[in-house]
C-alpha cells in the first residue's frame, strides 16, 4: 500500500522581493516534502507556494515556511491589494490520496500548534478544521485584516486567536491553517480599469450573496487592469465553464468582455475542461507545469 499523499498550498503576504520569497521557499525543504509550484504577484503583494508528499513531512515543511516568513515579513508596512491577517497568511492542508479530509484536520491542528510555540504567532483554525463554526469560512476570519485584528483582539475576546494571544505577532500578525478539498485560483482580466465593475460582477457570483456553490470571489486593479479573482472551492459542484459563462453574460450588461485568464498554483486534472473558452483564454497555460498530477510524477528542484 503506498503511503499517505497530502498537499499544502501556504499563501505569504510577499510577492514583489524575489529574494525574501525564494528564502521561504529554500526554507521549507525537509525529506519527503516536494515543491511543485511556487508563484509571485505584485499587485496582490502574495506569494502562493504548493508542496505535498507525506504527512509528517509536509506539516514540517509548512511550519518551517511560517517561520521564515515570520522573521523575513514586517506587515506594519506591507500593503497590496489581498486581503491578509499574517506574514504566512493561509495554510491549508489537502487530502490528495491515502489519506481523508479529518485526517488533514488532525494535521492542520499540528501545524498550528508548532507555528505558535516555535516563532509566537498566533493560529486561526478555519475550514474543515475550525474549532468554532463562525470561522468555518476564510472571508470571516480574516474581516478586517492585520490592521483591523490586531486591535480588535484587544476589545473583543470572540476576535481572539484559536491558539496564542490574545494579540496578535507584531510584525508578522497571525496565521489561519486548515483542512480544505482541492480548490482552483481562478483570475479574468477585463481589457478596463473598471474596478467598480468586477466588483459588481464578484457580488453576483459568489456564494455568500446566493450566486454559484462553492466561489469566493473579490474584483480588484491588477496589472493595470480590472480583474476578478476567484477561489472555486469545489469544482465538480460548479464548473469552471459555468462560472466562465456566468461573468461573461454579466459582464455583458456592464458592455464588457473577458479579455484573458490565468490559474494561480495547480489544478487538478478532473477541474480541466479541454474544449472550453475559459481554458482557451489561459495565458502560458502549460499542462506539465500547471496540473497537479503531472507536477507530482515531475516535482520543480528546491532553491
Amino acid at each position: 500500500m503506498s503511503s499517505p499523499l497530502v498537499e499544502c498550498v501556504p499563501n505569504f503576504s510577499e510577492g514583489r522581493d524575489a529574494q525574501r520569497v525564494q528564502a521561504i521557499v529554500s526554507a521549507m525543504r525537509v525529506e519527503g516534502a516536494h515543491l511543485l509550484d511556487w508563484s509571485m504577484d505584485a499587485d496582490h503583494n502574495r506569494s502562493v507556494v504548493t508542496i505535498a508528499g507525506t504527512p509528517a513531512a509536509v506539516v514540517e515543511s509548512a511550519v518551517r515556511g511560517a517561520g521564515k516568513a515570520a522573521e523575513l515579513i514586517d506587515l506594519t508596512t506591507q500593503q497590496g491589494v489581498h486581503p491578509r491577517i499574517g506574514a504566512a497568511d493561509v495554510i491549508p492542508f489537502v487530502p490528495i490520496s491515502g489519506i481523508k479530509l479529518e485526517q488533514c484536520v488532525l494535521l492542520a491542528r499540528q501545524a498550528g500548534h508548532e507555528i505558535w510555540q516555535r516563532f509566537g504567532v498566533p493560529v486561526y483554525f478555519y475550514e474543515a478544521a475550525a474549532a468554532r463554526p463562525d470561522r468555518a469560512n476564510l472571508e470571516d476570519v480574516r474581516r478586517g485584516q492585520f490592521e483591523g485584528l490586531r486591535e480588535s483582539v484587544l476589545k473583543d475576546a470572540a476576535q481572539r486567536p484559536d491558539l496564542g494571544g490574545p494579540g496578535l505577532h507584531p510584525t508578522a500578525g497571525a496565521c489561519a491553517v486548515g483542512a480544505r478539498k482541492f480548490l482552483v485560483a481562478y483570475n479574468i482580466y477585463f481589457d478596463s480599469a473598471d474596478v467598480a465593475m468586477v466588483r459588481a460582477i464578484a457580488r453576483e457570483i459568489r456564494a455568500a450573496a446566493g450566486g454559484h456553490k462553492g466561489v469566493k470571489a473579490m474584483g480588484v486593479l491588477a496589472h493595470g487592469r480590472a480583474q476578478l479573482s476567484m477561489n472555486i472551492t469545489d469544482f465538480e459542484a460548479t464548473p469552471i465553464s459555468l462560472v466562465y459563462d456566468t461573468v461573461s453574460r454579466i459582464a455583458l450588461r456592464h458592455k464588457a468582455a473577458p479579455a484573458e485568464g490565468e490559474v494561480i498554483g495547480l489544478i487538478p486534472e478532473a477541474a480541466c475542461e479541454r474544449d472550453s473558452e475559459w481554458m482557451r483564454q489561459l495565458n502560458g497555460f502549460d499542462d506539465e507545469t500547471k496540473i497537479l498530477e503531472r507536477r507530482l510524477a515531475a516535482p520543480l528542484s528546491w532553491p
